[in-house]
C-alpha cells in the first residue's frame, strides 16, 4: 500500500465584514471582529482576548487584496485550499460578496470548496431554532434549480477542488432537509445538462448530525467536522470521562443559576484521542482535524473552551491524524481543517500576537512529517523535535 500526500483544506469563514442584517440583528458595522475585540478573560489564566497578527490585522475579506494575502500564508504552510462557508437561505444570499468577488476576478489562485453552512441564523449562535434571526427554508424544485445555477459558476471554476473530476461540495446539515434525495437528484441531473460530469456531494458529521441523516440519500461521502463531532454523546462511541462531565455541565448550566458563571472546559490532547479512535460510519468519511477552540467571545459564560491548545500539541496530533489519512487508500486523502479563520470560536490557523505563525508553522511540518510536501520559500523554518504531546 502506497502512501499519498493527504491535502488539507481549511474552512474559511466570510463574517468579518458589516452587512445590513447583521447591522439590524447586532447594530451598525457589526461583524465577527466585533466580538473578537470585546473578549475578556473569564478566568485567571484564560488567553482573551486575541488579537490578529500586525501581518494581516482586522481585515474587510472582501477585499481581494486580503484573499491574496490570505492564499499565499496558505500555501506557504502547506494548505491546499480552502473551503468557503455559503449562505442561501431559499434564495437569500448573506456574507456572499467576499466568494463572488474570487470568483469574478480569479484571484487568488487557490483551490477551494463551498460549504452550504444551511442553519437558520439565531440569537443563541447555535443553530438551533430558537429566537430565529433568518429562517432556513428549502422550497421545492424551482427553489433547487435556482440553487444549483448560483452555485454553478463554482463548480465550473478551474480552481475547484475536484474528486474524480466532480466539484466538491460540502452540506453542513443534510439532515435538516426534509426532500434531500430528491434535491441531490436534481442537482445531478442539472451538472450534467450543464456539462459537467456530475458533483461529489459531502455530508458533514457534526454536533447535530446522525448516521440516519444522509443514509439512501444520495450523498458521495461524509467529513468530520471538529472539534463539534467530538461533543455528541454517540459522536464518537462511548464518550467518558471529563468529558461525559463537561457536556453534562453544559445541560446544568441553562437550569442551575449558581452554574450559570462557570466555563466548561476539556482538555485538548483527550479530545484528540477521542478524535483518532474515530471510526467510519460511511464507506467514504474524510477526517477532521481542528487547531483550537474557545468562543467565550461570541458566548461568554455560555462558552466552551478546549484547555491546553498549543502549537506543540497541534502538531503531534494533527500528524497523526495526517499518517491514518496518508495510509487510506481507499478514498481520496482529503483533511477538513476548523478553520482558517474562525477567530470568534479560537479556531483559526491565521498569525495572532500571542503565538505569531507558530499554529501555521506546527501544519507545514506535520505535512511534511507524513508526505513529499515542501513548503515553498516563504516559509519559516522550525525545529520539528521540539515537539511532544506535553510540550
Amino acid at each position: 500500500m502506497t502512501a499519498r500526500t493527504p491535502r488539507l483544506i481549511a474552512f474559511h469563514l466570510p463574517q468579518f465584514h458589516p452587512i445590513p442584517e447583521n447591522d439590524a440583528w447586532w447594530g451598525e458595522g457589526f461583524s465577527d471582529w466585533i466580538s473578537v475585540r470585546k473578549a475578556k478573560p473569564l478566568y485567571a489564566g484564560h488567553a482573551q482576548p486575541r488579537h490578529p497578527h500586525n501581518d494581516i490585522g482586522y481585515y474587510d475579506p472582501c477585499d481581494i487584496e486580503v484573499l491574496e494575502t490570505q492564499a499565499r500564508i496558505a500555501k506557504a504552510h502547506g494548505i491546499h485550499g480552502f473551503c468557503f462557508y455559503h449562505y442561501w437561505f431559499d434564495g437569500k444570499l448573506l456574507l456572499e460578496k467576499p466568494v463572488e468577488n474570487f470568483l469574478q476576478t480569479g484571484r487568488p489562485d487557490i483551490p477551494f470548496c463551498l460549504c452550504w453552512a444551511n442553519e437558520p441564523w439565531t440569537r443563541a449562535w447555535d443553530g438551533r431554532n430558537r429566537d430565529v434571526l433568518m429562517a432556513q427554508e428549502y422550497g421545492g424544485e424551482s427553489a433547487w434549480v435556482a440553487h444549483f445555477n448560483y452555485l454553478l459558476r463554482a463548480f465550473k471554476d478551474p480552481r475547484a477542488i475536484r474528486v474524480g473530476d466532480k466539484p466538491v461540495l460540502l452540506i453542513y446539515r443534510v439532515g435538516s432537509i426534509p426532500d434531500a434525495g430528491e434535491m441531490i437528484r436534481t442537482w445531478r441531473r442539472l451538472a450534467a445538462k450543464a456539462g459537467l460530469p456530475g458533483l461529489h456531494i459531502v455530508a458533514m458529521l457534526s454536533v447535530f448530525s446522525d448516521s440516519s441523516d444522509f443514509k439512501g440519500v444520495g450523498i458521495d461521502a461524509t467529513s468530520e467536522f471538529y472539534p463539534t463531532y467530538a461533543t455528541r454523546p454517540h459522536g464518537l462511541d462511548n464518550v467518558g470521562g471529563a468529558f461525559r462531565l463537561g457536556l453534562h455541565l453544559r445541560l446544568l448550566k441553562r437550569y442551575t443559576p449558581f452554574a450559570a458563571r462557570s466555563i466548561v472546559r476539556v482538555d485538548y490532547d483527550y479530545v484528540w484521542r477521542r478524535i483518532l479512535s474515530a471510526r467510519k460510519v460511511f464507506p467514504i468519511q474524510y477526517r477532521g482535524a481542528f487547531v483550537s477552540w474557545d468562543n467565550t467571545p461570541r458566548k461568554d459564560y455560555k462558552g466552551f473552551i478546549m484547555q491546553n491548545a498549543t502549537p506543540a500539541r497541534y502538531r503531534f496530533w494533527l500528524e497523526r491524524q495526517l499518517r491514518r489519512v496518508a495510509e487510506d487508500s481507499a478514498q481520496e486523502p482529503l483533511v477538513f481543517l476548523n478553520a482558517w479563520n474562525e477567530w470568534a470560536e479560537g479556531a483559526y490557523l491565521e498569525p495572532d500576537q500571542t503565538f505569531g505563525y507558530r499554529f501555521l508553522e506546527a501544519t507545514r511540518d506535520a505535512l511534511s512529517a507524513v508526505s513529499f510536501h515542501r513548503p515553498e520559500p516563504s516559509a519559516r523554518p522550525t525545529d520539528p523535535a521540539r515537539y511532544s504531546p506535553t510540550a
